[in-house]
Protein backbone atom coordinates (compact mmCIF):
# COMPACT_ATOMS: atom_id res chain seq x y z
CA UNK A 1 0.00 0.00 0.00
CA UNK A 2 1.34 3.41 -1.22
CA UNK A 3 2.10 5.64 2.13
CA UNK A 4 0.63 8.56 2.14
CA UNK A 5 1.87 11.65 4.39
CA UNK A 6 -0.19 15.11 5.19
CA UNK A 7 3.00 17.27 5.35
CA UNK A 8 0.78 20.57 5.76
CA UNK A 9 -1.94 21.67 7.33
CA UNK A 10 -4.04 25.18 7.25
CA UNK A 11 -7.12 26.15 9.63
CA UNK A 12 -9.84 28.74 9.74
CA UNK A 13 -12.27 27.39 12.42
CA UNK A 14 -14.30 29.23 15.20
CA UNK A 15 -11.96 27.65 17.38
CA UNK A 16 -9.40 30.03 15.65
CA UNK A 17 -6.71 30.18 12.57
CA UNK A 18 -3.56 28.27 14.13
CA UNK A 19 -2.62 24.97 15.31
CA UNK A 20 -1.54 26.15 19.12
CA UNK A 21 -4.94 28.18 19.72
CA UNK A 22 -7.08 25.32 17.96
CA UNK A 23 -5.43 22.66 20.10
CA UNK A 24 -5.73 24.29 23.24
CA UNK A 25 -9.41 25.41 22.97
CA UNK A 26 -10.13 22.13 21.36
CA UNK A 27 -8.52 20.00 24.21
CA UNK A 28 -10.63 22.59 27.22
CA UNK A 29 -14.12 22.36 25.50
CA UNK A 30 -14.17 26.27 24.91
CA UNK A 31 -17.78 25.97 23.63
CA UNK A 32 -17.44 30.16 23.48
CA UNK A 33 -17.28 30.33 19.61
CA UNK A 34 -20.71 29.53 19.65
CA UNK A 35 -22.91 32.65 19.07
CA UNK A 36 -26.25 33.68 18.78
CA UNK A 37 -27.95 35.10 15.61
CA UNK A 38 -31.09 36.41 14.67
CA UNK A 39 -30.73 37.46 11.18
CA UNK A 40 -30.16 34.15 9.79
CA UNK A 41 -33.61 32.31 10.21
CA UNK A 42 -36.90 34.82 10.40
CA UNK A 43 -38.61 35.96 13.59
CA UNK A 44 -35.88 33.36 15.31
CA UNK A 45 -32.69 32.97 17.18
CA UNK A 46 -30.60 30.39 16.77
CA UNK A 47 -27.04 29.28 17.91
CA UNK A 48 -23.96 29.01 15.06
CA UNK A 49 -20.29 28.24 15.16
CA UNK A 50 -18.70 31.16 13.89
CA UNK A 51 -15.38 32.49 12.54
CA UNK A 52 -15.29 35.82 14.32
CA UNK A 53 -11.66 36.59 13.50
CA UNK A 54 -10.79 38.69 10.40
CA UNK A 55 -10.27 37.33 6.73
CA UNK A 56 -8.32 38.39 4.54
CA UNK A 57 -9.29 39.89 1.47
CA UNK A 58 -8.84 38.35 -1.73
CA UNK A 59 -6.09 39.62 -3.90
CA UNK A 60 -7.73 42.22 -6.65
CA UNK A 61 -6.67 39.98 -9.58
CA UNK A 62 -9.05 37.36 -8.47
CA UNK A 63 -11.98 39.63 -7.07
CA UNK A 64 -14.78 37.32 -9.35
CA UNK A 65 -14.35 35.17 -6.58
CA UNK A 66 -15.23 37.16 -3.67
CA UNK A 67 -17.43 35.55 -0.84
CA UNK A 68 -16.83 34.90 2.34
CA UNK A 69 -16.25 30.86 1.58
CA UNK A 70 -13.54 31.72 -0.51
CA UNK A 71 -11.84 33.98 2.23
CA UNK A 72 -12.37 31.27 5.02
CA UNK A 73 -10.27 28.85 2.06
CA UNK A 74 -7.59 31.70 1.94
CA UNK A 75 -7.38 31.79 5.58
CA UNK A 76 -6.37 28.29 5.25
CA UNK A 77 -4.26 28.37 1.83
CA UNK A 78 -1.82 30.84 3.44
CA UNK A 79 -0.51 28.90 5.74
CA UNK A 80 0.02 25.80 3.58
CA UNK A 81 1.24 28.22 0.40
CA UNK A 82 5.08 28.00 0.87
CA UNK A 83 4.73 23.86 0.59
CA UNK A 84 2.59 24.46 -2.51
CA UNK A 85 5.19 26.86 -3.70
CA UNK A 86 8.20 24.62 -3.18
CA UNK A 87 6.22 21.45 -5.13
CA UNK A 88 4.73 23.83 -7.93
CA UNK A 89 9.24 24.15 -7.91
CA UNK A 90 10.20 20.74 -7.55
CA UNK A 91 7.54 18.84 -9.69
CA UNK A 92 5.58 21.41 -11.60
CA UNK A 93 2.14 23.03 -11.46
CA UNK A 94 0.55 20.17 -13.62
CA UNK A 95 1.65 17.94 -10.97
CA UNK A 96 -0.35 19.41 -8.30
CA UNK A 97 -4.05 18.72 -7.91
CA UNK A 98 -7.00 19.87 -5.65
CA UNK A 99 -10.26 18.31 -4.64
CA UNK A 100 -12.58 20.28 -1.89
CA UNK A 101 -15.61 19.05 0.03
CA UNK A 102 -18.27 22.03 0.18
CA UNK A 103 -22.09 22.40 0.64
CA UNK A 104 -22.85 25.89 0.30
CA UNK A 105 -19.63 27.56 -1.54
CA UNK A 106 -20.44 31.51 -1.98
CA UNK A 107 -24.50 30.72 -1.77
CA UNK A 108 -24.49 33.51 0.83
CA UNK A 109 -23.42 35.85 -2.04
CA UNK A 110 -26.45 34.59 -4.10
CA UNK A 111 -28.71 35.56 -0.68
CA UNK A 112 -27.22 39.00 -0.75
CA UNK A 113 -27.46 39.96 -4.45
CA UNK A 114 -31.11 38.43 -4.87
CA UNK A 115 -32.05 40.73 -1.63
CA UNK A 116 -30.41 44.09 -3.35
CA UNK A 117 -32.48 42.87 -6.52
CA UNK A 118 -35.75 43.32 -4.87
CA UNK A 119 -34.97 45.94 -2.86
CA UNK A 120 -33.16 47.86 -5.84
CA UNK A 121 -35.32 46.07 -8.75
CA UNK A 122 -31.40 44.88 -10.13
CA UNK A 123 -28.64 42.59 -9.47
CA UNK A 124 -25.57 44.18 -8.09
CA UNK A 125 -23.37 44.90 -10.70
CA UNK A 126 -20.64 43.15 -9.21
CA UNK A 127 -22.51 39.52 -8.83
CA UNK A 128 -21.39 36.77 -10.55
CA UNK A 129 -23.53 33.60 -10.20
CA UNK A 130 -20.34 31.63 -10.70
CA UNK A 131 -19.50 32.48 -7.21
CA UNK A 132 -21.89 29.88 -5.65
CA UNK A 133 -21.33 26.78 -7.75
CA UNK A 134 -20.26 24.46 -5.71
CA UNK A 135 -16.73 24.02 -7.98
CA UNK A 136 -15.89 27.84 -7.11
CA UNK A 137 -14.01 27.18 -3.96
CA UNK A 138 -11.24 24.61 -5.83
CA UNK A 139 -11.40 27.31 -9.12
CA UNK A 140 -10.64 29.55 -6.84
CA UNK A 141 -7.56 28.04 -5.37
CA UNK A 142 -6.33 27.06 -8.94
CA UNK A 143 -6.05 30.35 -9.67
CA UNK A 144 -4.94 31.38 -6.66
CA UNK A 145 -2.02 28.74 -6.85
CA UNK A 146 -1.40 29.09 -10.47
CA UNK A 147 -1.59 25.21 -10.67
CA UNK A 148 -2.70 22.78 -13.73
CA UNK A 149 -3.21 19.45 -12.53
CA UNK A 150 -6.35 17.68 -11.76
CA UNK A 151 -9.28 19.90 -9.56
CA UNK A 152 -12.74 19.13 -8.83
CA UNK A 153 -15.17 19.26 -5.71
CA UNK A 154 -16.87 16.81 -4.06
CA UNK A 155 -20.73 17.46 -2.83
CA UNK A 156 -22.07 14.68 -0.97
CA UNK A 157 -23.41 16.93 1.99
CA UNK A 158 -21.73 16.28 5.03
CA UNK A 159 -19.21 13.56 3.59
CA UNK A 160 -17.57 16.06 1.73
CA UNK A 161 -14.56 16.84 2.77
CA UNK A 162 -13.98 13.55 4.31
CA UNK A 163 -13.92 12.14 1.15
CA UNK A 164 -11.45 14.03 -0.94
CA UNK A 165 -9.06 11.87 1.17
CA UNK A 166 -9.95 9.21 -0.96
CA UNK A 167 -9.98 10.94 -4.36
CA UNK A 168 -6.82 12.52 -3.83
CA UNK A 169 -5.12 9.40 -2.36
CA UNK A 170 -6.44 7.79 -6.06
CA UNK A 171 -4.41 10.54 -7.99
CA UNK A 172 -1.51 10.26 -5.58
CA UNK A 173 -1.43 5.97 -6.43
CA UNK A 174 -1.99 6.31 -9.76
CA UNK A 175 0.69 8.63 -10.21
CA UNK A 176 -1.49 11.47 -11.68
CA UNK A 177 -0.23 14.26 -8.92
CA UNK A 178 2.68 14.42 -6.62
CA UNK A 179 1.32 16.99 -4.35
CA UNK A 180 -3.06 16.91 -3.56
CA UNK A 181 -3.87 19.96 -1.88
CA UNK A 182 -7.54 18.58 0.05
CA UNK A 183 -9.64 19.92 2.88
CA UNK A 184 -12.85 21.79 2.41
CA UNK A 185 -15.01 24.97 3.35
CA UNK A 186 -18.39 26.09 4.21
CA UNK A 187 -19.87 29.37 5.15
CA UNK A 188 -22.93 30.24 7.29
CA UNK A 189 -26.21 31.22 4.91
CA UNK A 190 -29.79 31.47 5.03
CA UNK A 191 -30.19 28.60 3.03
CA UNK A 192 -28.95 26.16 4.91
CA UNK A 193 -30.11 27.36 8.76
CA UNK A 194 -33.72 27.34 7.38
CA UNK A 195 -33.83 24.10 5.20
CA UNK A 196 -32.43 22.22 8.73
CA UNK A 197 -35.19 24.20 10.53
CA UNK A 198 -37.62 22.85 7.93
CA UNK A 199 -36.84 19.56 9.13
CA UNK A 200 -36.80 20.34 12.25
CA UNK A 201 -33.48 19.08 13.23
CA UNK A 202 -31.87 22.51 14.61
CA UNK A 203 -31.38 22.83 18.29
CA UNK A 204 -32.96 25.30 20.47
CA UNK A 205 -30.07 26.21 22.59
CA UNK A 206 -27.10 24.54 22.52
CA UNK A 207 -26.13 21.06 20.54
CA UNK A 208 -26.10 18.00 22.92
CA UNK A 209 -24.63 15.11 21.27
CA UNK A 210 -25.51 11.89 22.63
CA UNK A 211 -27.56 13.21 25.65
CA UNK A 212 -31.02 11.93 26.17
CA UNK A 213 -32.04 15.49 26.22
CA UNK A 214 -30.53 16.40 22.46
CA UNK A 215 -32.41 18.42 20.01
CA UNK A 216 -30.64 19.01 16.89
CA UNK A 217 -27.59 20.35 15.52
CA UNK A 218 -25.89 24.18 15.75
CA UNK A 219 -24.74 25.01 12.25
CA UNK A 220 -21.06 26.21 11.83
CA UNK A 221 -18.97 27.50 9.28
CA UNK A 222 -14.56 26.85 8.22
CA UNK A 223 -12.05 25.38 6.41
CA UNK A 224 -9.40 23.15 6.71
CA UNK A 225 -6.68 22.73 3.48
CA UNK A 226 -4.35 20.07 3.77
CA UNK A 227 -1.54 18.91 1.29
CA UNK A 228 -0.94 15.01 0.80
CA UNK A 229 1.80 13.63 -0.73
CA UNK A 230 3.12 10.15 -0.87
CA UNK A 231 5.94 9.26 1.58
CA UNK A 232 6.29 10.03 5.12
CA UNK A 233 5.37 12.90 7.39
CA UNK A 234 4.39 13.01 11.20
CA UNK A 235 1.13 12.40 10.48
CA UNK A 236 0.02 9.48 8.09
CA UNK A 237 -3.68 8.88 6.41
CA UNK A 238 -3.60 5.06 7.17
CA UNK A 239 -6.89 4.06 6.50
CA UNK A 240 -10.02 5.18 4.36
CA UNK A 241 -13.98 3.58 3.89
CA UNK A 242 -16.71 4.58 2.24
CA UNK A 243 -20.04 3.36 1.46
CA UNK A 244 -23.42 4.36 0.36
CA UNK A 245 -26.61 2.57 1.61
CA UNK A 246 -29.19 4.97 0.05
CA UNK A 247 -31.43 4.22 2.96
CA UNK A 248 -33.34 7.77 2.98
CA UNK A 249 -32.38 11.05 1.74
CA UNK A 250 -32.04 12.54 4.62
CA UNK A 251 -32.30 9.64 7.71
CA UNK A 252 -29.50 7.53 8.39
CA UNK A 253 -29.97 3.85 8.47
CA UNK A 254 -31.29 2.89 11.87
CA UNK A 255 -28.99 0.37 12.84
CA UNK A 256 -26.14 2.07 10.55
CA UNK A 257 -25.78 -0.82 8.04
CA UNK A 258 -23.76 2.05 5.58
CA UNK A 259 -21.51 3.46 8.53
CA UNK A 260 -20.78 -0.26 9.97
CA UNK A 261 -19.61 -0.66 6.68
CA UNK A 262 -17.57 2.50 6.14
CA UNK A 263 -15.78 2.13 9.60
CA UNK A 264 -14.97 -1.62 8.75
CA UNK A 265 -13.65 -0.65 5.00
CA UNK A 266 -11.13 1.68 6.93
CA UNK A 267 -10.24 -0.47 9.68
CA UNK A 268 -9.08 -2.98 7.21
CA UNK A 269 -8.00 -0.60 4.48
CA UNK A 270 -5.49 0.38 7.30
CA UNK A 271 -4.86 -3.17 7.52
CA UNK A 272 -5.94 -3.13 11.66
CA UNK A 273 -8.00 -4.95 14.01
CA UNK A 274 -10.55 -3.07 15.97
CA UNK A 275 -8.98 -2.74 19.07
CA UNK A 276 -6.18 -0.87 17.68
CA UNK A 277 -7.64 2.21 17.41
CA UNK A 278 -7.62 4.97 20.14
CA UNK A 279 -10.03 7.73 19.93
CA UNK A 280 -12.59 7.99 17.48
CA UNK A 281 -14.13 11.81 16.63
CA UNK A 282 -17.69 11.21 16.42
CA UNK A 283 -20.06 12.55 13.29
CA UNK A 284 -22.13 13.31 17.08
CA UNK A 285 -24.62 15.75 15.42
CA UNK A 286 -26.69 15.39 18.14
CA UNK A 287 -30.38 14.63 16.02
CA UNK A 288 -32.22 11.61 17.26
CA UNK A 289 -31.65 9.84 14.58
CA UNK A 290 -28.30 10.15 14.10
CA UNK A 291 -26.60 9.35 17.44
CA UNK A 292 -28.88 6.27 17.94
CA UNK A 293 -27.30 5.23 14.52
CA UNK A 294 -23.48 5.99 15.64
CA UNK A 295 -23.88 4.51 18.98
CA UNK A 296 -25.44 1.33 17.31
CA UNK A 297 -22.97 1.19 14.33
CA UNK A 298 -19.95 1.54 17.21
CA UNK A 299 -21.23 -1.62 19.11
CA UNK A 300 -21.69 -3.69 15.78
CA UNK A 301 -17.59 -2.91 14.78
CA UNK A 302 -16.31 -3.01 18.34
CA UNK A 303 -18.14 -4.71 20.46
CA UNK A 304 -17.89 -4.26 24.03
CA UNK A 305 -14.28 -2.39 23.44
CA UNK A 306 -15.38 1.03 22.09
CA UNK A 307 -12.25 3.26 22.13
CA UNK A 308 -12.78 6.44 23.52
CA UNK A 309 -14.77 8.80 21.30
CA UNK A 310 -16.44 12.56 21.57
CA UNK A 311 -18.12 14.47 19.11
CA UNK A 312 -16.39 17.93 18.98
CA UNK A 313 -19.47 19.92 17.29
CA UNK A 314 -20.18 21.71 20.51
CA UNK A 315 -17.52 24.16 20.07
CA UNK A 316 -18.10 24.44 16.58
CA UNK A 317 -21.23 23.67 15.22
CA UNK A 318 -21.77 21.08 12.03
CA UNK A 319 -19.97 22.69 9.48
CA UNK A 320 -21.55 20.51 7.49
CA UNK A 321 -19.32 19.78 3.48
CA UNK A 322 -16.19 21.43 5.69
CA UNK A 323 -17.22 19.22 8.73
CA UNK A 324 -14.64 15.99 7.45
CA UNK A 325 -11.75 18.23 6.97
CA UNK A 326 -12.28 20.30 10.03
CA UNK A 327 -12.92 17.12 12.07
CA UNK A 328 -10.12 15.80 10.24
CA UNK A 329 -7.32 19.08 11.41
CA UNK A 330 -8.38 17.90 15.06
CA UNK A 331 -7.23 14.60 14.75
CA UNK A 332 -3.64 15.89 12.73
CA UNK A 333 -3.34 17.76 15.77
CA UNK A 334 -4.20 15.17 18.19
CA UNK A 335 -1.62 13.05 16.60
CA UNK A 336 0.95 16.30 15.84
CA UNK A 337 3.66 16.92 18.59
CA UNK A 338 1.82 19.76 19.95
CA UNK A 339 -0.09 17.78 22.23
CA UNK A 340 2.08 15.89 23.98
CA UNK A 341 0.34 14.63 27.00
CA UNK A 342 -2.55 12.56 24.66
CA UNK A 343 -4.92 14.66 25.66
CA UNK A 344 -8.47 14.03 23.95
CA UNK A 345 -11.33 16.94 23.69
CA UNK A 346 -14.18 16.44 26.09
CA UNK A 347 -17.69 15.69 24.93
CA UNK A 348 -19.77 18.42 25.92
CA UNK A 349 -23.37 18.23 27.31
CA UNK A 350 -25.12 17.81 30.09
CA UNK A 351 -24.32 14.41 31.13
CA UNK A 352 -27.48 12.59 30.77
CA UNK A 353 -27.07 9.36 28.45
CA UNK A 354 -29.85 7.94 26.34
CA UNK A 355 -31.31 4.79 27.78
CA UNK A 356 -32.29 3.90 24.72
CA UNK A 357 -28.80 3.84 22.97
CA UNK A 358 -25.94 1.50 23.57
CA UNK A 359 -23.35 3.72 25.96
CA UNK A 360 -20.64 5.38 24.44
CA UNK A 361 -17.29 5.76 26.76
CA UNK A 362 -17.18 9.54 26.00
CA UNK A 363 -14.09 11.69 26.90
CA UNK A 364 -14.49 13.71 29.97
CA UNK A 365 -12.70 16.91 30.68
CA UNK A 366 -8.80 16.31 31.33
CA UNK A 367 -9.02 12.68 29.71
CA UNK A 368 -5.76 11.14 28.20
CA UNK A 369 -4.60 8.22 26.06
CA UNK A 370 -1.83 6.37 24.20
CA UNK A 371 -2.69 7.96 21.24
CA UNK A 372 -1.88 5.63 17.87
CA UNK A 373 -4.61 5.40 15.76
CA UNK A 374 -7.42 8.48 15.54
CA UNK A 375 -10.75 7.31 13.40
CA UNK A 376 -12.91 10.33 11.84
CA UNK A 377 -16.86 9.63 11.37
CA UNK A 378 -18.64 11.56 8.30
CA UNK A 379 -22.01 10.38 7.68
CA UNK A 380 -24.54 12.46 5.10
CA UNK A 381 -27.67 13.06 3.63
CA UNK A 382 -28.53 10.02 1.41
CA UNK A 383 -26.81 7.10 3.18
CA UNK A 384 -23.24 8.96 2.07
CA UNK A 385 -20.87 7.38 4.64
CA UNK A 386 -17.05 8.13 5.46
CA UNK A 387 -14.35 7.06 7.89
CA UNK A 388 -10.59 7.84 7.98
CA UNK A 389 -8.19 6.92 10.07
CA UNK A 390 -4.96 8.79 10.61
CA UNK A 391 -1.99 7.52 12.75
CA UNK A 392 1.47 8.84 13.80
CA UNK A 393 4.75 7.90 11.32
CA UNK A 394 5.74 5.59 14.02
CA UNK A 395 2.63 3.10 13.64
CA UNK A 396 3.40 2.31 10.20
CA UNK A 397 7.05 1.33 11.07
Amino acid sequence: MTKIAISHLGLCTPLGQNPEEVLARLLSGDTSAMRVRDDLIPHSSTIVGEVSQPLPELPGNLSQFASRNNQLLLCAAQQIADRVSDAIELYGPGRIGIVLGTSTSGIAQGEEALQYRAEQGQLPGDYHYSRQELGNGSDFLRHYFNIGGPCYTVSTACSSSAKVFASARRLLEAELCDLVIVGGGDSLCRLTLNGFTSLESVSKGRCQPFSANRDGINIGEGAALFTLERGDGEVMLAGIGESSDAHHISAPHPEGLGAISAIRMAIEDAELTADRISYINLHGTATQKNDAMESRALQRVFGQHIPLCSSTKPLTGHTLGAAGAIEAAFCYLLLSPLNTTGALPPQVNDGIADPNDPELPLVTQGQTTELSYIMSNSFAFGGSNASLIFCRKEALS
